[in-house]
């Protein structure tokens, strides 16, 4: 190894500051970086996995692990054999921590899309959430910083920039004046008139701003792809969650938004199996997805996170869980099928990836004829639906 490796898991967050962090440690060697995920016990799993194989894969490099999975598990992280060090998850993009030197230049990588993190931590209460333990409270990057960056990402070869966060929405709330985020896309559109594509992240529905609403439902440039952290689709499971939006919320804001831009792709977050759900509310959970016309859906099983409410009520049994978690992929599935096979015949403008696919406005991922240079956005009418891909 001559340059730092590093393994980004979970989040567009961790994925936007595993950029940095490459660029702030450009030149050191044998350095690998695991950036760690600990938002389900799956993904822990996924951690303690992705450590063991970067140790075989490097066996003389210095191994760090930073991230939430540091954070939330730091003692059981910090005491694998394969760990040289831990670096705090509020640490990792401050070059003390690493010992570099602190200006270097923040290069971005020449990517087809640029991972903008504007907002950290979260200052909810979700029940059965650990993310505030492992990234803290919310805190917002200010208009001109992320102008900064987003200028960087673009002369770097960019052509899609997303906006990502923790808790995206609360972008602002502690920045003086309190501005929501609909003001700083409203900045990044009108600072970069040439940028074509700008992206969301997930995001809170209940606290989609005016000016943020109008913009996703009228901006050509903003991609017609929400991505939503729904959770669940009856309402007192969702209070059980200590989430703050209903089921007749997520459903109102989804409606306006389709009788304003009808090509608009929804994507949401749902979690199988929260403690005390019934068969009812399971029926709601399914139901939600083709009520919301769901076509881009992350569902995780529940599982109880240390010193979380949740994991303190009632529990379900596991293979009830995983039953219900594969009732709503099955259901998700289907959906995201029917809505691949309404755009065969469409012409979709591309943004071309490195590896023969790409992306059309809504998300849906396309196979790209071989050649196609990576960066560039082409038309693409496709003939049918292959593997999952348009092509």
């Amino acid at each position: 190894m001559n340059a730092p490796h590093i393994i980004s898991l979970g989040c567009r967050m961790n994925i936007a500051e595993s950029e940095r962090m490459r660029a702030m440690l450009a030149g050191e060697e044998d350095l690998v970086v695991v950036n760690s995920c600990a938002v389900t016990t799956e993904a822990l799993r996924q951690t303690r996995q992705a450590i063991r194989r970067a140790r075989r894969d490097h066996p003389a490099a210095r191994l760090v692990v930073t991230g939430c999975a540091a954070e939330i598990d730091r003692n059981a992280i910090g005491a694998m054999d394969e760990v040289d060090a831990l670096v705090a998850n509020a640490a990792k993009l401050d070059p003390r921590a690493w010992n570099v030197p602190g200006e270097a230049p923040p290069l971005a990588p020449a990517r087809t899309r640029a991972f903008v993190a504007v907002q950290n931590g979260c200052d909810h209460a979700c029940t059965f959430c650990v993310i505030p333990q492992g990234r803290g409270q919310s805190r917002s990057l200010a208009v001109a910083e992320v102008l900064r960056e987003v200028d960087v990402h673009l002369a770097a070869g960019a052509k899609e920039v997303v906006l990502t966060g923790v808790d995206l929405t609360s972008w602002g709330q502690d920045l003086p004046g309190e501005p929501r985020l609909g003001v700083l896309v409203e900045a990044v559109l009108a600072a970069f008139p040439a940028l074509r594509r700008l992206r969301l992240s997930s995001v809170d529905g209940v606290e989609i701003d005016p000016l943020l609403f109008d913009l996703i439902a009228g901006e050509a440039r903003v991609m017609p792809h929400l991505h939503l952290s729904l959770q669940h689709g009856a309402d007192l499971i969702l209070k059980r969650m200590k989430r703050r939006h209903s089921r007749a919320d997520a459903v109102e804001l989804v409606t306006r938004l389709k009788g304003l831009r009808p090509d608009i792709a929804i994507g949401a977050d749902l979690i199988a199996g929260f403690p005390t759900e019934d068969e009812a509310h399971h029926a709601a959970n399914l139901a939600i997805i083709d009520e919301l016309e769901i076509v881009q859906a992350h569902i995780f099983p529940y599982s109880p996170r240390p010193g979380t409410p949740a994991a303190r009520m009632p529990q379900l049994a596991r293979e009830l869980v995983k039953a219900r978690a594969a009732d709503l992929r099955t259901r998700a599935a289907a959906r995201r099928a029917a809505w691949l096979q309404s755009l065969v015949g469409e012409c979709l403008p591309v943004l071309a990836e490195r590896d023969g696919t790409g992306y059309a406005p809504n998300y849906a991922r396309v196979a790209l004829p071989s050649g196609t240079v990576a960066g560039t956005i082409i038309l693409v009418t496709p003939s049918e639906v292959r593997e999952g891909l348009l092509a």
